[in-house]
């Protein structure tokens, strides 16, 4: 009977047949349309109106209710009928004077005494509560307020209330993250929590269809429709909408780099700004050095280009002392991949229940933008552990939540992980096990001749320093002494810069790149370097991608060397 309905709606069928659920939370994507799919397709309806006219069409009475509109009906009769109640309840004494009133609490009372009434007398009734979470909102039951927990209580006690699960009655609450409301609600076994997915790429092509129906498709975009659904996952159909109607509107056709744009706003707004598109012009042909490691990517993304999924790790650690380029060869991987990639920004709050709501919303977007590759930057501090605590277990459940995401095997493929990190001993092993980051990478300051000028030649281009002499190397380059890292390099390559515009020279000629290089003093900390590449050979999950000496070097050595730099420190 209700094959037709989105899977969530078919779940909410199976769920209230059962007989025992009464109170039901839809939280997600529940201000788009619903795709239903017909004999032509798909049609799609307003989520309100399909709740009232599908999914409760049978319903004798349908109210809706928020804190600021009040209740409405679906129709005028059962508006007239709850209003002749009133009047009935206010002869009684009830003292509602007529008016229907908005506050939570006082129409609770109100609308417990009308539903006792009017299932007694055999109706079937659905209330349906928006903007959930300003009526329970999260918070710990010290600092909840008198209204917040009258409306829990009153929430509760209906949900196991015998003459509500004996009657055809169902109560909704509707709101965008479920880790805003109150968690006493959430973790009931008298209430049921669905969520509601982003429309796949079947409901998005066949609402670009319909929208294109008789206005030419090709006057709208350059991008062909199957191509523009499969680009704009991750988007609602809302979201869709708006970049088909501003291209009508504005005459103005949809191209790739448009879309791309176009998407990148949305989804970055839609994430709160926690969301970073990471967008860049290089390849991993633009990494000096690492050439192990850079081979082993360019595997990687070929078999994502095959559509290979099934081969791919579920996610990459890359470890390595400070200044190897972690970030540069993750983003420039990202030039290569041919999927697009985040980096995850700070999504904790101060407030409660605002940083679980945060990453509720991220962790939907990544798994609707599939195939996506998700960047996170110092991630033995980002990311915490399960033993965090002094803030009521926010940074457990934060770490609970994302372990329990990257673990899901249905995203291997489809949602790539990038840990980053020059201490990945500061790293729980609940992230580092197979199954999670599953591939570990270490990367490694240049140690031959051939690395250092390959980086020195990257550096030039990367910092667009202009040679007197273009094939000019400095002397201490080429030795190795001292040993520099990418990051050094660059340090050092810009004070050269500096110095020849101080000498209004357009070139930096080699007495002065040699001068700046021989007055340029690393920042050295020795023990906290090697202690670095020492933890980097230790997680390093292949031996192939380690050069010498570290390939070579026992693993009992390794473990014995960093105990003692440890007790050093």
């Amino acid at each position: 009977m209700v094959n037709h309905y989105p899977s969530w709606a078919r779940e909410f069928a199976r769920k209230y047949f059962s007989k025992t659920v009464t109170q039901f939370i839809l939280h997600g994507n529940i201000r788009d349309s619903v795709p239903i799919r017909s004999g032509k397709g798909y049609d799609f309806m307003r989520f309100p109106t399909f709740l009232s006219d599908e999914l409760f069409g049978s319903r004798d009475i349908v109210l809706f209710y928020d804190r600021s509109g009040g209740v409405h009906f679906r129709d005028k009769a059962s508006m007239a009928d709850l209003q002749q109640a009133v009047a009935g309840m206010d002869a009684a004494g009830a003292d509602f004077a007529g008016k229907l009133p908005k506050d939570p609490v006082r129409f609770f009372s109100l609308l417990e005494k009308y539903l006792r009434m009017r299932l007694a007398d055999g109706k079937s009734i659905a209330v349906i509560i928006d903007y959930a979470e300003t009526i329970v909102p999260m918070t710990d039951s010290a600092s909840a307020g008198t209204e917040d927990r009258n409306g829990l209580v009153y929430l509760q006690k209906w949900a196991h209330d015998p003459l509500f699960l004996a009657s055809d009655f169902t109560l909704v609450l509707l709101t965008e993250t479920l880790a805003e409301l109150n968690r006493n609600l959430i973790q009931s076994p008298y209430v049921a929590s669905l969520r509601v997915g982003l429309p796949g790429d079947a409901e998005r092509a066949a609402f670009i269809k319909g929208f294109a129906d008789g206005r030419g498709f090709k006057r709208l975009s350059e991008v062909p429709a199957d191509v523009l659904a499969q680009q704009t996952a991750g988007l609602n159909l809302v979201h869709l909408n708006a970049i088909l109607s501003g291209a009508l509107e504005n005459k103005t056709r949809i191209t790739f780099d448009s879309l791309s744009d176009l998407k990148k706003e949305i989804i970055e707004a839609e994430a709160y700004g926690l969301l970073e598109f990471v967008q860049t012009d290089f390849t991993l042909d633009d990494v000096a050095g690492h050439t192990h490691v850079k081979a082993h990517l360019r595997a990687a993304a070929a078999a994502l280009k095959a559509g290979k999924a099934d081969v791919m790790p579920m996610g990459y650690l890359v470890s390595g002392p400070v200044g190897t380029g972690k970030t540069w060869l993750v983003t420039c991987f990202a030039g290569d991949v041919g999927v697009p990639m985040v980096k995850l920004k700070n999504f904790r709050s101060q407030w409660q229940g605002v940083t679980e709501g945060n990453l509720e919303k991220i962790l939907a977007l990544l798994e609707a933008m599939a195939p996506v590759a998700v960047m996170i930057d110092e991630a033995d501090a980002y990311l915490g552990d399960r033993n965090a605590s002094g803030d009521s277990g926010v940074s457990s459940r934060v770490f609970a939540s994302i372990a329990s995401f990257m673990a899901n095997t249905r995203n291997r493929g489809r949602i790539l992980w990038f840990l980053m990190t020059a201490r990945p001993d500061l790293m729980p092993i609940d992230l580092k096990r197979q199954g999670r980051a599953e591939e570990h990478l270490a990367l490694f300051y240049p140690s031959t001749e051939a690395e250092r000028l390959e980086l020195f030649e990257a550096m030039k281009r990367k910092t667009r320093l202009q040679l007197s002499d273009t094939a000019y190397v400095p002397a201490a380059i080429i030795r190795g002494e001292p040993a520099f890292s990418g990051a050094d390099m660059e340090a050092a390559l810009t004070r050269a810069k500096f110095r020849a515009a101080a000498r209004a020279e357009d070139q930096v000629s080699p007495e002065v790149l040699e001068a700046t290089i021989a007055d340029f003093i690393p920042p050295t900390y020795p023990e906290e370097i090697e202690l670095q590449n020492l933890c980097a050979v230790l997680e390093c999950t292949s031996r192939d991608l380690l050069p010498e000496p570290w390939k070579s070097m026992p693993r009992e050595d390794v473990m014995a060397r960093i105990d003692e730099l440890r007790n050093y420190r």
